[in-house]
């Protein structure tokens, strides 16, 4: 019972041990926990006053940087509206100063326009005087028909009162007394009318010879061209004599080289310090004569070096004459040419007419034919085509057979040029017809570019056959005496014999011996026929 007791205690003592250690642990576990947590607490509360004082210093930056970035903003805003202000300044001063230069090239225009508006009302001022004035000798003309038909009237009234005077006082018949009556009148109402067409065609070529000259005189006024001449025969200057034995090689190889890759002869012969190139190509005569400069500038003659510069020379001058052909077509101001055409009248420049160069030639024939055209108020870009393709033949005249006009009028058809193109270029010789007006003045424009002193030169053989063609074609009309050929063949004064030929006659007779001129012979420019008819009384005082 006692043991139980103890036991009893015992057991009672060591729950209570237990429960004092489980409390000791209680406690302390608090204890540690409280001050793990007063720890964590102090800890926690330093880091949220350093993240408060950290953002604090963050807010103030953010509201430094923003306050920075509002006046940066103002001061941005401030010089985009100095520099807006400054553009816009500048934009204004800009417009102003094109405004003021549109301004004042519109003034300028439309003080042109109306110089322009002021030529055209005295051109068409002009016009309607020259139509008045055609108008005029129209009625003219009418009322000179009318007088002539009185005449006429009057002529058969008489011819009516002399039949029957003649019946009666002559005792003849009727149909003698008409044939004697119809004799004498005939005459002279042939002779009346001669006098009056001598008188209307007189006056009529007066006021067309008075135009024309105005015309021509203006054109040629207002056209300057270069007069150029030149040979059909080319020459090289030597720098010494010993090059011509360079030139001829060993055994003739360079020479014979040179005339086999040109086609021209080389004449070296006893000239002192020059060689002849003879051709009747002109262009293949250049393409010599700047070949063998070159080789002679070069130093080295030998049949390759000689094919290669010929071949060289030939290409720069195909070149060249393209270059020239385009030149030409714009000083005229004609465009739309084919391209072989271009090529074709750059050609013309190495083509020579009586001494003249065709290119210069063509250009001045262009600009005349325009300008006329313009004064008739014509169409200028036709008489300005048809004028600078007239003598397109020439190029291809010594290569084709057939006249340079034909050639030129075939040229023309092959590249799609007009109707009136070719028609002009048929008929600048007198060929065919000419269809329009531009054809005939590119006709007087050719006459007159080859007519002007200097430009053309022909051989004295050709000069006097044409002297004498011309006194022959003048002496062999009935009624004529003698017949002179003067001032270089642009006239010819032919003296009648009075007893044969009246003054009617006179003019039917020089009429009749331009035709004749016109058909049998080729001339530059023109002949004046002067026909002369003097009656002369001799009685000797004895």
């Amino acid at each position: 019972m006692k043991l139980l007791n103890i036991s009893t205690l015992f057991l009672a003592s060591g729950e209570l041990v237990g429960m004092i250690v489980a409390i000791i642990f209680a406690v302390l576990f608090a204890v540690a926990a409280a001050l793990i947590y007063f720890l964590l607490y102090k800890k926690l509360k330093d880091k949220t006053e350093k993240a408060n004082r950290e953002l604090g210093d963050a807010e103030e930056r953010v509201k430094k940087m923003v306050a920075d970035a509002q006046n940066e903003c103002k001061a941005l805003k401030k010089e985009a509206i100095l520099e807006a202000k400054e553009q816009e300044l500048k934009l204004r001063n800009d417009f102003e100063r094109e405004t003021k230069e549109k301004k004042a090239e519109l003034t300028k225009q439309e003080q042109r326009l109306t110089q322009r508006e002021d030529t055209l009302d005295k051109k068409e001022d002009a016009l309607t005087k020259r139509s008045d004035a055609l108008d005029q000798q129209k009625k003219d003309l009418t009322a000179k028909e009318q007088e002539i038909k009185k005449t006429q009237d009057k002529v058969n009234h008489q011819h009516e009162l002399m039949v029957q005077e003649l019946e009666k006082v002559a005792q003849l018949t009727k149909e003698e007394a008409k044939k004697l009556l119809s004799e004498e009148i005939l005459d002279d109402v042939r002779h009346d009318v001669a006098i009056q067409v001598r008188n209307i065609e007189q006056h009529a070529k007066d006021e067309a010879n008075n135009e024309a000259k105005k015309v021509v005189a203006l054109a040629i006024q207002r056209c300057a061209a270069d007069h150029t001449a030149e040979n059909t025969v080319s020459t090289v200057s030597l720098p010494s004599d010993d090059m011509k034995a360079r030139i001829i090689g060993r055994e003739g190889r360079n020479i014979r080289a040179l005339e086999n890759a040109t086609g021209i002869e080389f004449v070296i012969d006893d000239t002192p310090e020059v060689v002849i190139l003879s051709g009747f190509d002109p262009l293949r005569r250049e393409v010599a004569r700047l070949s063998l400069e070159r080789l002679i500038a070069d130093g080295r003659i030998h049949p390759a070096r000689i094919e290669e510069t010929v071949e060289k020379v030939r290409k720069e001058l195909d070149a060249e004459v393209k270059a020239a052909g385009e030149s030409a077509m714009f000083e005229v101001g004609i465009f739309g040419l084919h391209p072989e055409l271009i090529k074709l009248i750059g050609r013309l420049k190495f083509r020579t007419s009586y001494g003249q160069n065709v290119y210069k030639h063509s250009i001045e024939v262009a600009l005349l034919a325009g300008l006329m055209a313009q004064e008739l108020g014509l169409d200028v870009n036709l008489a300005k085509r048809a004028g600078l393709l007239h003598d397109i033949g020439k190029a291809v005249d010594h290569e084709q057979e057939g006249t340079h006009v034909q050639l030129g009028a075939d040229l023309a058809k092959k590249y799609k040029e007009s109707a009136a193109v070719v028609n002009a270029i048929a008929a600048h010789h007198g060929d065919v017809e000419p269809k329009t007006l531009e054809a005939v003045l590119v006709a007087a424009a050719d006459g007159v570019s080859g007519a002007r002193p200097g430009a053309r030169r022909e051989t004295v053989t050709n000069y006097v056959k044409r002297l004498e063609r011309l006194e022959e074609i003048a002496s062999g009309f009935s009624g004529v005496d003698k017949s002179y050929a003067i001032q270089a063949g642009r006239e010819v004064r032919v003296m009648v014999k009075p007893e044969q030929i009246d003054d009617a006659q006179a003019q039917f007779l020089a009429r009749d011996i331009a035709k004749k001129i016109e058909a049998e012979l080729e001339y530059p420019g023109q002949i004046k026929v002067n026909v002369i008819r003097e009656s002369r009384s001799v009685e000797y005082a004895k």
